[in-house]
């Protein structure tokens, strides 16, 4: 089931206040996982009865007497109960066995939620007998309707199109962090009846329009070497920024800069780079660091300018930092990037000096 699919299960159950017996929720994005069992307590659960009848286990901690008890006991004072089984793939063998039978013919007065952690495959015998949810992380254009959708439903805010577009270059892609922004920005404008604007997102994320990341890849793109050491240090200044983080995204760039050069060198008119960057980014999900559109804008324009040789050599070194990055116990992951920067860029300004 795909993550569209499966956040429009959800939605319509929640909206139904009708459940499936059993959900398997799986995927690689805590946050979504961990949001759908949220929401679907708060739908399936009176909130002066959710005490009584709620029970969250880690299936390596139940036994299987344990867990026949939990899927036997009726609800209390409500129409039913609610048991969460986080990591299921760890029951036990006898636990497992009682799992496995109750799937067959669940109670209809229990539902059952069972998660299972990123990376971990898919239990068929489990998916076969329960709804399965999937939630893989969001591709880069669906953040800043997530966003959106978060500040309105979730926070009851209006959040303008401005400031999406820089909270999303600021924090990236990561949910619990775009989460804990909004979230401060909520408090902030409480009461003022606005609103979040991209003056708010400034003043409480701490990071201004032009001073991104996405700033400092359009620069280095663009070979523009004296805006991108400018940047440095006000991308390292913002939340949850790392060498690592950086490099990542900037391999994704030069990656696909690499890729355009070779279909404009095939004979792709310039005017269809964008397209198709957005398709190959549909195909893959690749981690582009900052929103689709601003990334396939500044990679179509750059892909005239890097020369295949000068890809090659970025590639190689964007490899030597990610190693030193992560084994260098010498320099800061700013004196590292500098660095990076200047052997990614320096070449074009001696050749505009001569």
């Amino acid at each position: 089931m795909s993550a569209s699919s499966s956040l429009k299960t959800l939605r319509d159950a929640i909206k139904r206040r009708s459940f499936d017996g059993a959900y398997y929720i799986s995927g690689e994005d805590d946050y979504q996982k961990n949001d759908a069992v949220r929401q679907l307590i708060e739908a399936a659960l009176d909130p002066a009865s959710r005490d009584f009848n709620l029970d969250v286990r880690r299936g390596a901690d139940v036994d299987a007497e344990t867990l026949e008890i939990l899927l036997s006991t009726p609800p209390m004072m409500a129409d039913r109960r609610v048991v969460v089984i986080r990591d299921a793939g760890s029951l036990r063998k006898e636990a497992r066995r009682i799992l496995d039978r109750y799937l067959k013919n669940p109670a209809s007065d229990v539902l059952l939620l069972l998660t299972c952690p990123p990376g971990s495959k898919v239990d068929p015998a489990i998916s076969g007998n329960a709804t399965l949810l999937e939630f893989d992380p969001l591709s880069g254009d669906r953040i800043p309707k997530w966003i959106a959708h978060h500040a309105t439903t979730e926070l009851g805010v209006r959040i303008s199109q401005l400031a999406i577009e820089l909270l999303h270059a600021a924090v990236g892609s990561d949910l619990h962090q775009l989460a804990a922004e909004l979230d401060k920005l909520a408090s902030y404008m409480d009461g003022r009846g606005e609103e979040i604007s991209e003056e708010a997102v400034a003043a409480v994320v701490g990071v201004r329009r032009g001073e991104t990341q996405a700033d400092l890849l359009d620069a280095i793109a663009d070979l523009n070497l004296p805006r991108a050491l400018e940047l440095i240090p006000h991308v390292f200044s913002q939340p949850k920024t790392t060498g690592v983080s950086i490099v990542m995204a900037l391999t994704t760039q030069m990656l696909a800069i690499s890729w355009g050069r070779a279909k404009l060198d095939d004979g792709l008119p310039r005017g269809r780079l964008a397209q198709e960057y957005f398709d190959l980014l549909r195909e893959t999900g690749a981690y582009t660091g900052r929103p689709w559109g601003s990334a396939t804008a500044i990679w179509s324009r750059a892909a005239e300018r890097w020369t295949r040789e000068r890809l090659d050599r970025a590639l190689d070194v964007l490899l030597e930092a990610d190693v030193a990055l992560k084994e260098s116990r010498v320099s800061s992951d700013e004196q590292l990037l500098t660095t990076l920067v200047l052997s990614l860029c320096a070449a074009d300004q001696r050749n505009a000096a001569a």
